[in-house]
């Protein structure tokens, strides 16, 4: 099972990412010499798109072989048979075993894959807190 971001995470960096890019553009035009500050908002511009990108072509979360596994740069695994205790906290999903912690944020996923989250978590044999 894949679980994707929320369509609306992803139009806000990219709209941020053009606002940034405008920005880096209209000094560009204005501004007789270039400096550190123009600079960083074609930096900040790229950081986003990038961000963007990123996060349409690997979605947020999946499930498979008994692994969950929060896709990103520096993203977290937890074996599901390992699982101890789930936790909602402010909307949140805390996951914990003996020795790891894994948090999924609701707010950026999809509300039709948060569903399917759901029903997968209630499955496991687990202590809800």
């Amino acid at each position: 099972m894949i679980i994707e971001h929320n369509k609306r995470q992803l139009k806000r960096n990219l709209i941020i990412g053009f606002i940034w890019l405008a920005f880096f553009i209209i000094s560009l035009i204005f501004s007789e010499k270039l400096s550190w500050i123009n600079i960083g908002w074609g930096f900040i511009s790229l950081m986003y798109f990038g961000l963007y990108f990123y996060q349409k072509k690997y979605k947020y979360l999946s499930i498979k072989n008994g692994i969950i596994n929060i896709n990103g740069p520096l993203g977290k695994k937890l074996k599901l048979s390992e699982l101890k205790q789930i936790r909602k906290f402010a909307g949140d999903y805390i996951l914990k075993s003996d020795g790891k912690e894994l948090s999924i944020d609701t707010q950026i996923i999809n509300t039709e894959a948060l569903l399917q989250l759901d029903q997968e978590l209630e499955k496991l044999n687990v202590e809800w807190c």
